[in-house]
């Protein structure tokens, strides 16, 4: 294989950065969960999918939600870190993630009580995108 083939396995520590662009569209949440399956799996981070699956599935459903502009899901890979990111054209910081014990079986309001559970770290801050105001909602999980 040449270096270039594209199912020649890469380093575990090499860094990597993937950004997928997408409409305001709840079908938009199925279309990043598939994504970020292959991505993963592409390179190797089978034991992180089921979880990153889980995590980037309520980033971005909340973006599609309760925004009206479009949004992004950005995953990063670096120094053993998996970041994953949705970006969305609405500058106001989310709501505070409640515990998932209090939130019982409430559907609404437990996307980032899951986040903040299942990830080794969560947070969010200011982006803009294309001159578009907006906020990141990022979490981490480190390799197992």
């Amino acid at each position: 294989m040449s270096e270039t083939e594209p199912n020649e396995p890469h380093e575990p520590n090499e860094p990597w950065e993937y950004s997928l662009y997408i409409p305001n569209d709840p079908r938009a949440v199925t279309v990043c969960r598939r994504t970020l399956r292959l991505i993963l799996t592409l390179h190797g981070l089978i034991g992180l999918v089921d979880t990153a699956e889980l995590l980037a599935t309520e980033l971005i459903s909340n973006a599609v939600c309760h925004t009206k502009g479009p949004a992004a899901l950005r995953v990063r890979w670096s120094a053993g870190v998996l970041r994953i990111g949705a970006w969305d054209a609405d500058p106001e910081p989310p709501p505070p993630p409640g515990k998932l014990e209090q939130l019982g079986e409430v559907e609404e309001g437990r996307g980032l009580g899951l986040v903040r559970a299942c990830a080794d770290g969560w947070g969010w801050q200011p982006l803009s995108r294309f001159g578009n105001r907006g906020k990141l909602v990022w979490c981490e999980l480190g390799a197992a």
